[in-house]
């Protein structure tokens, strides 16, 4: 992506703000926020983005209300509201 057309995206993550740098996935704006997990294994075991094309499913999230999406193949928007379950 091309950082001269950067701009700030004010996003919710578990009903807190953070404003991102953008444009950026999800999953990207989820790392900007300091955020290392977006689940957990059925073991407990902490889950976070790993192959960045939606090919080991563990970046699911809830995004504006929607379950298991994939953060890696979703585009980050003003005022998402996305959900991780650590």
């Amino acid at each position: 992506m091309n950082s001269t057309h950067a701009s700030p995206i004010l996003l919710h993550i578990n009903g807190q703000p953070h404003q991102v740098q953008g444009p950026c996935t999800v999953a990207a704006a989820l790392a900007q926020a300091g955020v290392q997990a977006t689940r957990r294994s059925a073991t407990g075991q902490p889950r976070a983005a790993f192959c960045g094309m939606g090919v080991c499913q563990e970046c699911r999230v809830n995004i504006d209300g929607i379950a298991q999406r994939l953060a890696c193949l979703t585009p980050a928007s003003e005022g998402m509201a996305i959900e991780v379950t650590t």
